[in-house]
């Protein structure tokens, strides 16, 4: 256990993946690593990061907080899910996902951070 507090501010993320309408960032915090996505409206996964990424889909597990704004999930099999501000999430590899309406979509990724928006085969399955 470290015996010492660690403080981090949110505007120092460790990374920065930019893509248009978007960027997700990465912080490495007491042994973890932590991201947060920030999309603008118009943004799409499958429009905007599957070019890095590299994959059909995102095949990134995700398990989060929605921070600010609206984003719709479609899964591999047809099914959708809307997340609202202050919802938790927990978002299985295999799926697309796009914000909602006019207002910026913002999300904390406790679960996959350290995986997304990567080239498959670089750091894990890309999402």
């Amino acid at each position: 256990m470290a015996s010492t507090v660690e403080i981090l501010h949110p505007a120092n993320p460790a990374e920065v993946t930019s893509f248009p309408f978007g960027r997700f960032e990465l912080f490495r915090i007491g042994g973890l690593e932590i991201g947060r996505a920030v999309y603008q409206p118009g943004w799409r996964w499958t429009e905007h990061v599957r070019p890095t990424a590299g994959t059909d889909l995102c095949e990134v597990g995700h398990v989060g907080l929605v921070l600010s704004g609206t984003a719709a999930v479609k899964m591999r099999g047809g099914s959708e899910i809307i997340m609202t501000a202050g919802e938790f999430f927990s978002v299985p590899p295999g799926h697309d996902s796009w914000v909602v309406g006019s207002e910026e979509y913002t999300s904390l990724h406790l679960l996959g951070a350290d995986r997304y928006a990567r080239r498959a085969g670089n750091a894990g399955d890309a999402g």
